[in-house]
């Protein structure tokens, strides 16, 4: 039978409420009461039930996040932060994904609302902005890589189409000239990569070309392969700017499946700037977006909000910067790299 905060009162020889005070991490108890609380708890192996202290209290300290996907490194960083944030400021987190499918992602939120949060961390959300607001009415909401116009709902983003430019500019000042985009789809935040990406190769008199992808590896091995049947080698597009890090690990591999090396033949650009990019063996030339400034942003405009600090939406957009590695390098006027 799971021990009860009555067995460990017991077990200390010091009053219930005495156990709940400790357990809520209470000023108001002597260093030797606390001890010997925690003492008994350890012994007896109890663990607080996080939903009941809430609803005891009618004060939650659960937080709610919202994962795009899990197999993501950008996600990943993001939840860490998140979750040293929460420990320090005493809340616990609990963690869950929609699987990039926006009815998935309606179940899931719904059933983070179901713990009762203080509230939720969206991050790169695909669900319906009316969902949004369903679980905005219930406790604060803060979305991360996805804008909102409601005014209950704080956000934030880094600015996509900067982004997007600083590949581009980054590939056109190395002498690519055909150079395309894999999108990331219907994915939060694609549409101003895209955009970006467009934008900055008409600035440069050239042609954008972009293939609809995904944010995944699959998305970018599929890609490449609709680039390689499209394209005669020798007009095949010399620089990949990828829709984020995750789709330029599949586009790699689809290209060297190919024969064709990277970057001697093609030079591939990434976006999040994750650890995988990092990583000695792909040392992938990727877009940085500041995510510990942006973990740090979302949980400090949440509990705002859960303190009743502030009403008034936040939209943070932070700037994003180019971490330049070994999947890009120079083009000579003849299509080859330049030696």
């Amino acid at each position: 039978m799971r021990p009860t905060m009555e067995d460990v009162a017991a077990r200390a020889g010091v009053s219930r409420a005495l156990v709940s005070l400790v357990m809520r991490n209470s000023p108001k108890v002597s260093d030797a009461r606390r001890s010997a609380v925690l003492r008994a708890a350890k012994e007896l192996g109890y663990q607080p039930h996080v939903m009941a202290r809430s609803l005891a209290s009618r004060t939650s300290t659960v937080l709610g996040v919202m994962v795009n996907d899990l197999r993501n490194a950008f996600f990943a960083d993001i939840v860490e932060e998140l979750d040293s944030a929460a420990q320090a400021a005493g809340f616990d987190l609990i963690l869950n994904t929609g699987g990039r499918s926006p009815t998935r992602e309606w179940n899931a939120l719904h059933n983070l609302l179901s713990f009762r949060p203080a509230g939720i961390i969206l991050l790169s959300p695909v669900v319906p902005a009316s969902a949004i607001q369903v679980a905005a009415r219930q406790c604060p909401v803060v979305l991360v890589s996805r804008t909102a116009r409601s005014s209950t709902v704080d956000t934030v983003n880094d600015d996509g189409e900067a982004g997007s430019a600083l590949a581009v500019d980054h590939l056109v000042g190395l002498g690519h000239r055909r150079i395309a985009h894999l999108d990331g789809g219907a994915a939060a935040g694609s549409a101003q990569r895209r955009r970006g990406f467009e934008a900055a190769m008409r600035r440069h008199g050239l042609e954008p070309i972009v293939v609809r992808s995904e944010h995944t590896d699959i998305g970018g091995e599929n890609a490449v392969r609709e680039l390689l049947a499209e394209y005669a080698r020798p007009d095949l597009p010399t620089g990949l700017v990828s829709g984020n890090d995750f789709n330029a690990v599949g586009a790699i591999s689809a290209l060297e499946e190919a024969g064709l090396r990277v970057p001697e033949d093609v030079s591939v650009v990434g976006y999040d700037n994750t650890s995988l990019a990092a990583l000695r063996h792909l040392s992938l030339t990727t877009v940085d977006q500041p995510r510990k400034d942006m973990a740090r942003l979302a949980f400090e405009a949440l509990i705002e909000r859960v303190r009743g600090e502030r009403t008034e939406p936040v939209r943070h957009l932070l700037h994003p910067s180019l971490v330049v590695r070994a999947t890009t390098a120079e083009i000579s006027v003849t299509g080859g790299v330049q030696r």
